[in-house]
């Protein structure tokens, strides 16, 4: 169990750069990593944006069944080795090969959600979620976790939706308050891999923060990021990776 969670923290993307963006229900996963995906690309980077459940043809059917009418009944230990499996098709398909081609991988959701959901909101054995996760994605972590925090799970929730909620949206208030504190302990736990942001400021304020912890990230890996056509010099250098308040430079 101590080397899985060792191995949690290490870089294991080479080439490429592997970004994952957490967080609960509405907090606007989705929004933020399609606004960093165009922002990247204006500045002539190959990226790859990924969803989870889905990706494949494989995941997106796995996907119909956890979220939609198919997945009535679902045990925890089901759910948690569906989301495992339609993770692992996912990477073997195309997140290695695009990390492999030097691209950028932009993943909505990634094995940190199965941490917070399965693990630590639903009660099952995180050394089990951990090591399945671990199995299916062949031990492949992100460069950086962003999390996108939401302190009061409820306040976003109640926002309006483009589209019905599914079955694990539907689950009770006090659920999406356990993910909400399963996140930040994931985030006390990796912290060398985790930025914490702000969720509830304005969508472009929140865009403009997480562009400069991924900027600051990519360099601190790789110094001739800072020489790259189109980036802003010094631009969010020099943060670590505790939370940073949207809108504030520090």
């Amino acid at each position: 169990m101590a080397a899985l969670l060792r191995r949690s923290t290490e870089r294991t993307s080479t080439k490429g750069f592997f970004i994952s963006i957490e967080g609960g229900d509405m907090a606007g996963k989705t929004t933020q990593a399609g606004l960093l995906a165009a922002w990247l690309r204006s500045l002539g980077r190959e990226v790859v944006l990924t969803r989870e459940p889905g990706g494949t043809p494989a995941g997106e059917a796995i996907r119909e069944i956890l979220l939609h009418g198919g997945g009535t009944g679902l045990t925890a230990v089901t759910e948690a080795l569906l989301f495992a499996a339609s993770r692992g098709q996912l990477v073997a398909e195309v997140v290695r090969p695009a990390l492999a081609a030097g691209k950028i991988v932009i993943a909505d959701r990634y094995v940190d959600s199965s941490l917070a959901y399965q693990a630590l909101a639903l009660g099952l054995p995180f050394e089990s979620v951990l090591a399945v996760n671990e199995w299916a994605t062949g031990s492949l972590w992100p460069d950086l976790t962003v999390l996108l925090d939401v302190a009061d799970p409820a306040a976003v929730r109640s926002r309006p939706r483009n589209q019905p909620a599914d079955r694990i949206e539907e689950r009770r208030e006090d659920f999406h308050l356990k993910v909400a504190r399963a996140y930040r302990e994931l985030a006390r736990r990796y912290a060398d891999r985790y930025v914490v942001v702000d969720a509830l400021p304005p969508v472009e304020v929140v865009a403009e923060t997480v562009r400069s912890v991924v900027l600051e990230r990519m360099r601190r890996l790789d110094p001739q990021e800072d020489r790259t056509e189109g980036r802003e010099p010094g631009r969010g250098a020099g943060r670590g990776p505790g939370r940073v308040p949207a809108g504030r430079e520090g």
